[in-house]
């Protein structure tokens, strides 16, 4: 079994309108890098990562330089021994590690491929399908209404509310869609917009109707997350507080948060996201399955790391939704407010370029 070649194509999507988040400009496109991987049985596997200053940190030039210069290694390296594969390429992706994410991917759905197994039951085949939750962005009242009614005739059961910009009209916009959707589960992620007293005032006065409150403070502020945590009357998530396995232990051994959000996309791929879930469920914390403006064959990554650990109790995997021209043919659907997985081998999707 051999790598024989493999290719790095960047592609620029736009989104079907602007993504307004607090505290960053607003987004209009991503652009994702796509890695395919042929051996010399013809199997083809692929990988994806995506590239934006205010999303990753890292320029879109950069990712894709470093993506072709761990394809020059690639073909050296022995398909399924994955960790010294990646350790390896790990050396060379500098100042863009958002790179490793695709061959992360396009390692594990080898694996999946060579074994004739989905990746989820190859990772450990928990469940397989999880809620998640879909995104509703900064809005107005009005507006933020009108987007989660259409999320709900999608077949969403869960809505994840961008806000941090006015803790007030935060609060105004929440009880409106819940009195608009009552059945909803609604999620509020501010994106470090507040302060502790306005993430507190906002968790009380938003009791009963919120499932959580995502990333209230800082994210390098841990003792202002902690306070949060200890005082607040719903569960705390941590999401931009999570930029490693560094972090994630930090934040589980001082209890700064009630769970941990990983990103397969932002954390550097499958492996990271396992080691962070195994650090947060040893705290007896949650890990939420989340995902960043992305194609769906990173969904498909961040899906089968979610069906994977009994940890993972939340998703939040919707970030392919909104793209125009994804390349993904993807092999999971959604059902009754679910993402399920098809049983095709690896990730279960083709890519077309």
């Amino acid at each position: 079994m051999q790598i024989t070649k493999v290719e790095v194509t960047p592609v620029e999507l736009k989104l079907k309108k602007p993504v307004r988040m607090a505290h960053i400009p607003e987004i209009h496109q991503v652009v994702a890098v796509f890695v395919r991987m042929e051996t010399r049985q013809g199997q083809n596997a692929w990988g994806c990562t995506v590239a934006h200053p205010d999303l990753t940190g890292a320029k879109p030039k950069d990712v894709v330089r470093a993506c072709q210069a761990c394809a020059d290694l690639v073909p050296d390296l022995h398909p399924t021994q994955v960790e010294y594969s990646l350790d390896r390429l790990s050396q060379v992706v500098g100042n863009a590690p958002a790179a490793l994410c695709a061959y992360d991917l396009a390692f594990h759905d080898l694996l999946g491929l060579l074994a004739d197994m989905p990746l989820y039951r190859l990772l450990g085949g928990y469940r397989n399908r999880i809620p998640t939750s879909v995104t509703i962005p900064l809005a107005s009242e009005a507006e933020s209404v009108e987007m989660a009614e259409e999320r709900a005739r999608q077949g969403f059961r869960l809505l994840k509310v961008k806000g941090g910009l006015d803790p007030e009209d935060d609060v105004r916009r929440i009880k409106a869609i819940h009195r608009a959707l009552p059945s909803l589960a609604i999620r509020l992620d501010v994106d470090g917009g507040y302060d502790v007293r306005q993430a507190l005032d906002v968790a009380r006065a938003l009791r009963g109707k919120l499932e959580m409150l995502e990333q209230p403070t800082r994210p390098g502020d841990l003792d202002s997350l902690r306070q949060v945590t200890v005082n607040s009357p719903l569960p705390v998530l941590a999401d931009q507080s999570v930029v490693g396995l560094a972090s994630a232990l930090e934040l589980a051994s001082s209890r700064a948060a009630s769970g941990l959000s990983v990103k397969v996309s932002s954390c550097g791929g499958l492996r990271c996201a396992r080691q962070v879930d195994a650090i947060a469920r040893a705290a007896n914390l949650f890990t939420l399955a989340g995902c960043l403006i992305e194609p769906g064959l990173l969904t498909a990554a961040g899906l089968s790391f979610a069906l994977s650990s009994p940890n993972v109790k939340y998703g939040d995997l919707d970030g392919h939704l909104d793209l125009v021209g994804d390349p993904t043919v993807a092999g999971f659907w959604l059902e009754d407010g679910c993402l399920v997985s098809s049983e095709m081998p690896g990730l279960g999707c083709t890519v077309q370029l």
